[in-house]
């Protein structure tokens, strides 16, 4: 099999990982998973070696089970495991493209396993506001309230940094910023992942952040008052919006 680059990227489901793969997969040197009938064209539902999310609890949970953050110690992290990925994936990828694009969220605890599978790979690493992203996720999980998804998201974020300090090519993506430039964004993607900067943008909905801040801003529940976590919140860039 043609060994190929791999692109792969992670972060917490509604962070925006599945539009940004939607976008970098339209540049033509890109081999992502299209039309293949699993959830979100994942890679993570695409191979037998490493469980899915949902196996860990899913969303909102999956980040508390201790196997589901995977390093280079992990006791699949050998050669035998990468070819078998690579057997697996090659199936369902456009041969004539040289990136790998594989998403799924469960990959950012999971960066320094697959560099040890594919040395070379880079790492895009997809962040969001976290309460935007715990409103979201609530649609899925809706006996978790919002603080639990939020200290949800500050755990899987703490281990993703402490993973970082591994990693040889780690990209951090804000989703915000997809939103405000997606064109600068973008080739900021295309000059880490070594690709032209050619992308179908198309029309996004810049708005949804700002629909999700608002509805919790607005919205009842003790339980939510997250105030003694705005200091964590603050070391990834991101301020909690005062409730109303």
């Amino acid at each position: 099999m043609t060994r190929r680059r791999f692109l792969i990227m992670g972060g917490m489901h509604r962070s925006g990982t599945t539009l940004l793969a939607a976008l970098v997969g339209t540049n033509p040197q890109v081999a992502g998973f299209r039309q293949t009938g699993a959830p979100m064209d994942e890679g993570q539902y695409l191979q037998t070696v490493c469980p899915y999310d949902e196996q860990h609890g899913g969303p909102g949970r999956f980040a508390y089970a201790p196997g589901a953050h995977m390093t280079e110690h992990h006791e699949l992290a050998s050669p035998a495991t990468a070819r078998l990925l690579r057997e697996q994936w090659d199936r369902y990828l456009d041969p004539g493209r040289p990136v790998v694009l594989e998403k799924s969220p469960p990959n950012l605890l999971r960066f320094r396993f697959f560099q040890r599978l594919f040395p070379g790979s880079r790492f895009v690493l997809v962040k969001r506001h976290p309460v935007a992203v715990a409103m979201s996720t609530r649609k899925w999980t809706p006996a978790l309230t919002v603080r639990q998804l939020v200290e949800h998201w500050l755990h899987a974020h703490e281990l993703a940094r402490a993973d970082a300090t591994h990693l040889d090519a780690m990209l951090t993506v804000r989703y915000e910023d997809l939103m405000d430039d997606p064109d600068r964004t973008l080739g900021a993607v295309a000059a880490f992942g070594g690709l032209p900067p050619v992308f179908d943008v198309g029309d996004l909905d810049r708005d949804t952040n700002t629909r999700y801040l608002r509805a919790w801003r607005q919205g009842p529940g003790a339980d939510d008052d997250l105030a003694d976590l705005a200091d964590r919140v603050a070391r990834y860039g991101y301020r909690l919006p005062a409730r109303a």
